[in-house]
């Protein structure tokens, strides 16, 4: 007798968490230029619109609309690609992943780059409250640890919720993209940091 949900059945749980890891890798690629390019520099306007809750900003000046502008489409972009390579990959992963046209990858794409975008967002807002400004992080007790786990895992969280809305999700593929993701987003944390994007690596 199975364990697995009965939704889940069929799916390889390393070729789901495979497919959205290199489709998230290939997607903060293109983030990472977009930001670098001066002409990203316009859209850098606060999502919050400068609002303020008990007299403190919302989300803060890093939270802009430039990020999201690309990160969703590249998202979607990344989806759709794969979606229609699925055909032409090894067996195993075609199998085990998602049974959809690349139309259909490319619009749950484009929701999984918004849920990685807006999974930010409660973090950003409970640092506002603690009074911690943008770009920084505590430098001390229990508030940095915390702080630095959070920091690499929101914006996963996000997305895996995202996904898990709208399509099946084996329980290892939460395990297997929790393990794996902060390690690529601290990367291209690092990276942003050394192109000048970020006033942080970490």
């Amino acid at each position: 007798m199975t364990t697995s949900p009965p939704m889940a059945l069929g799916l390889d749980p390393l070729a789901c968490a495979l497919l959205i890891v290199v489709a998230f890798t290939g997607a903060g690629l293109a983030h990472a230029i977009w930001l670098w390019s001066t002409m990203s520099a316009r859209f850098a306007i606060p999502v919050d619109g400068y609002a303020t809750v008990r007299g403190r900003r919302l989300f803060g000046d890093n939270k802009t609309w430039r990020g999201l502008l690309v990160m969703v489409p590249a998202a979607g972009a990344a989806f759709f690609a794969l979606g229609a390579l699925r055909p032409a990959l090894p067996v195993w992963f075609a199998d085990g992943t998602w049974a959809f046209s690349p139309t259909a990858y490319g619009l749950l794409g484009l929701w999984a780059g918004f849920g990685f975008m807006a999974g930010e967002l409660p973090n950003s807002f409970l640092k506002r409250q603690l009074l911690i400004a943008p770009g920084t992080a505590p430098v001390a007790g229990w508030a940095k640890p915390l702080a630095f786990a959070l920091d690499r895992l929101d914006s996963i969280l996000g997305m895996m919720l995202a996904l898990s809305i709208l399509v099946p999700m084996p329980l290892p593929t939460w395990g297997y993209v929790l393990l794996v993701g902060p390690a690529i987003h601290f990367l291209f944390s690092a990276l942003l940091y050394a192109l000048g994007v970020k006033a942080r690596s970490a």
